[in-house]
């Protein structure tokens, strides 16, 4: 047993060492100017650690230096989702956004007040939500039992309800179908098809809510412009 245990400690040490090694030499990359080859250094990093934001961070940079605004928006919105208070993932996914025009804080709501709302992770919040929600139930048991700590257990129900309802948009938020333009331009047509009429042409890096899909086309929303219609698949990256 200490043989299979001190050998499995060897195997991890060696596969975080190459990790180590390999974020290294695509860094080394990255500030040489060698985007295309840093990118396929983080990419390889990611079949390994698919859940690291700063791996899609990287990526993104590789992307945004390549002039390919779309997947780095793409990128960034994924750093983002899984490490929201990230102040350098924040800083980019805005710039990203705005050189595609678009904006990231919608209209009329304070960036404090965004910041708030996502300042904890999905797991943070849910984790936070089931404690108060276990304080609650004890503190309800109590004073239905010894008529004791009622005040406490109201206090804790409406932290409950607040919390109830903050991850219930972020839950919202974090499901929503996503996609963004990651061609130069792609025509929205009327149908998913390429026989259909073009109702307008949508810039790359613009975001796209989707609402259907059919024969490798989406039906899509572009919020940003008030414009619905069918954008072929090729064209977008889905977040």
């Amino acid at each position: 047993m200490k043989k299979i245990i001190f050998a499995t400690c060897l195997a991890l040490a060696a596969a975080f060492s190459a990790s180590a090694a390999d974020l290294q030499n695509a860094e080394t990359l990255y500030r040489e100017g060698k985007f295309a080859a840093a990118l396929g250094e983080y990419e390889d990093l990611l079949d390994s650690y698919p859940n690291e934001p700063h791996l899609y961070y990287n990526i993104g940079n590789c992307y945004f230096k390549m002039g390919s605004v779309g997947l780095a928006v793409a990128n960034y919105y994924r750093a983002f989702r899984l490490d929201p208070r990230d102040e350098d993932i924040r800083h980019n996914l805005t710039l990203a956004l705005q050189n595609s025009g678009e904006r990231f804080v919608p209209a009329g709501m304070p960036e404090i007040l965004h910041k708030v709302f996502f300042s904890l992770r999905s797991g943070e919040l849910k984790g936070c939500l089931f404690i108060i929600l276990w304080l609650f139930c004890t503190l309800a048991s109590i004073w239905l039992i010894k008529r004791r700590l009622g005040r406490i257990a109201l206090a804790a129900l409406a932290i409950l309800a607040v919390l109830g309802a903050w991850y219930a948009g972020r839950a919202k938020w974090d499901n929503k179908p996503l996609a963004v333009v990651a061609a130069p331009v792609a025509e929205l047509r009327s149908g998913p098809a390429a026989s259909f009429p073009a109702s307008a042409s949508v810039a790359q890096g613009r975001l796209l809510m989707l609402q259907d899909e059919k024969d490798n086309w989406y039906d899509v929303v572009v919020k940003s412009e008030g414009l619905q219609g069918w954008i072929q698949a090729e064209n977008i990256e889905k977040i």
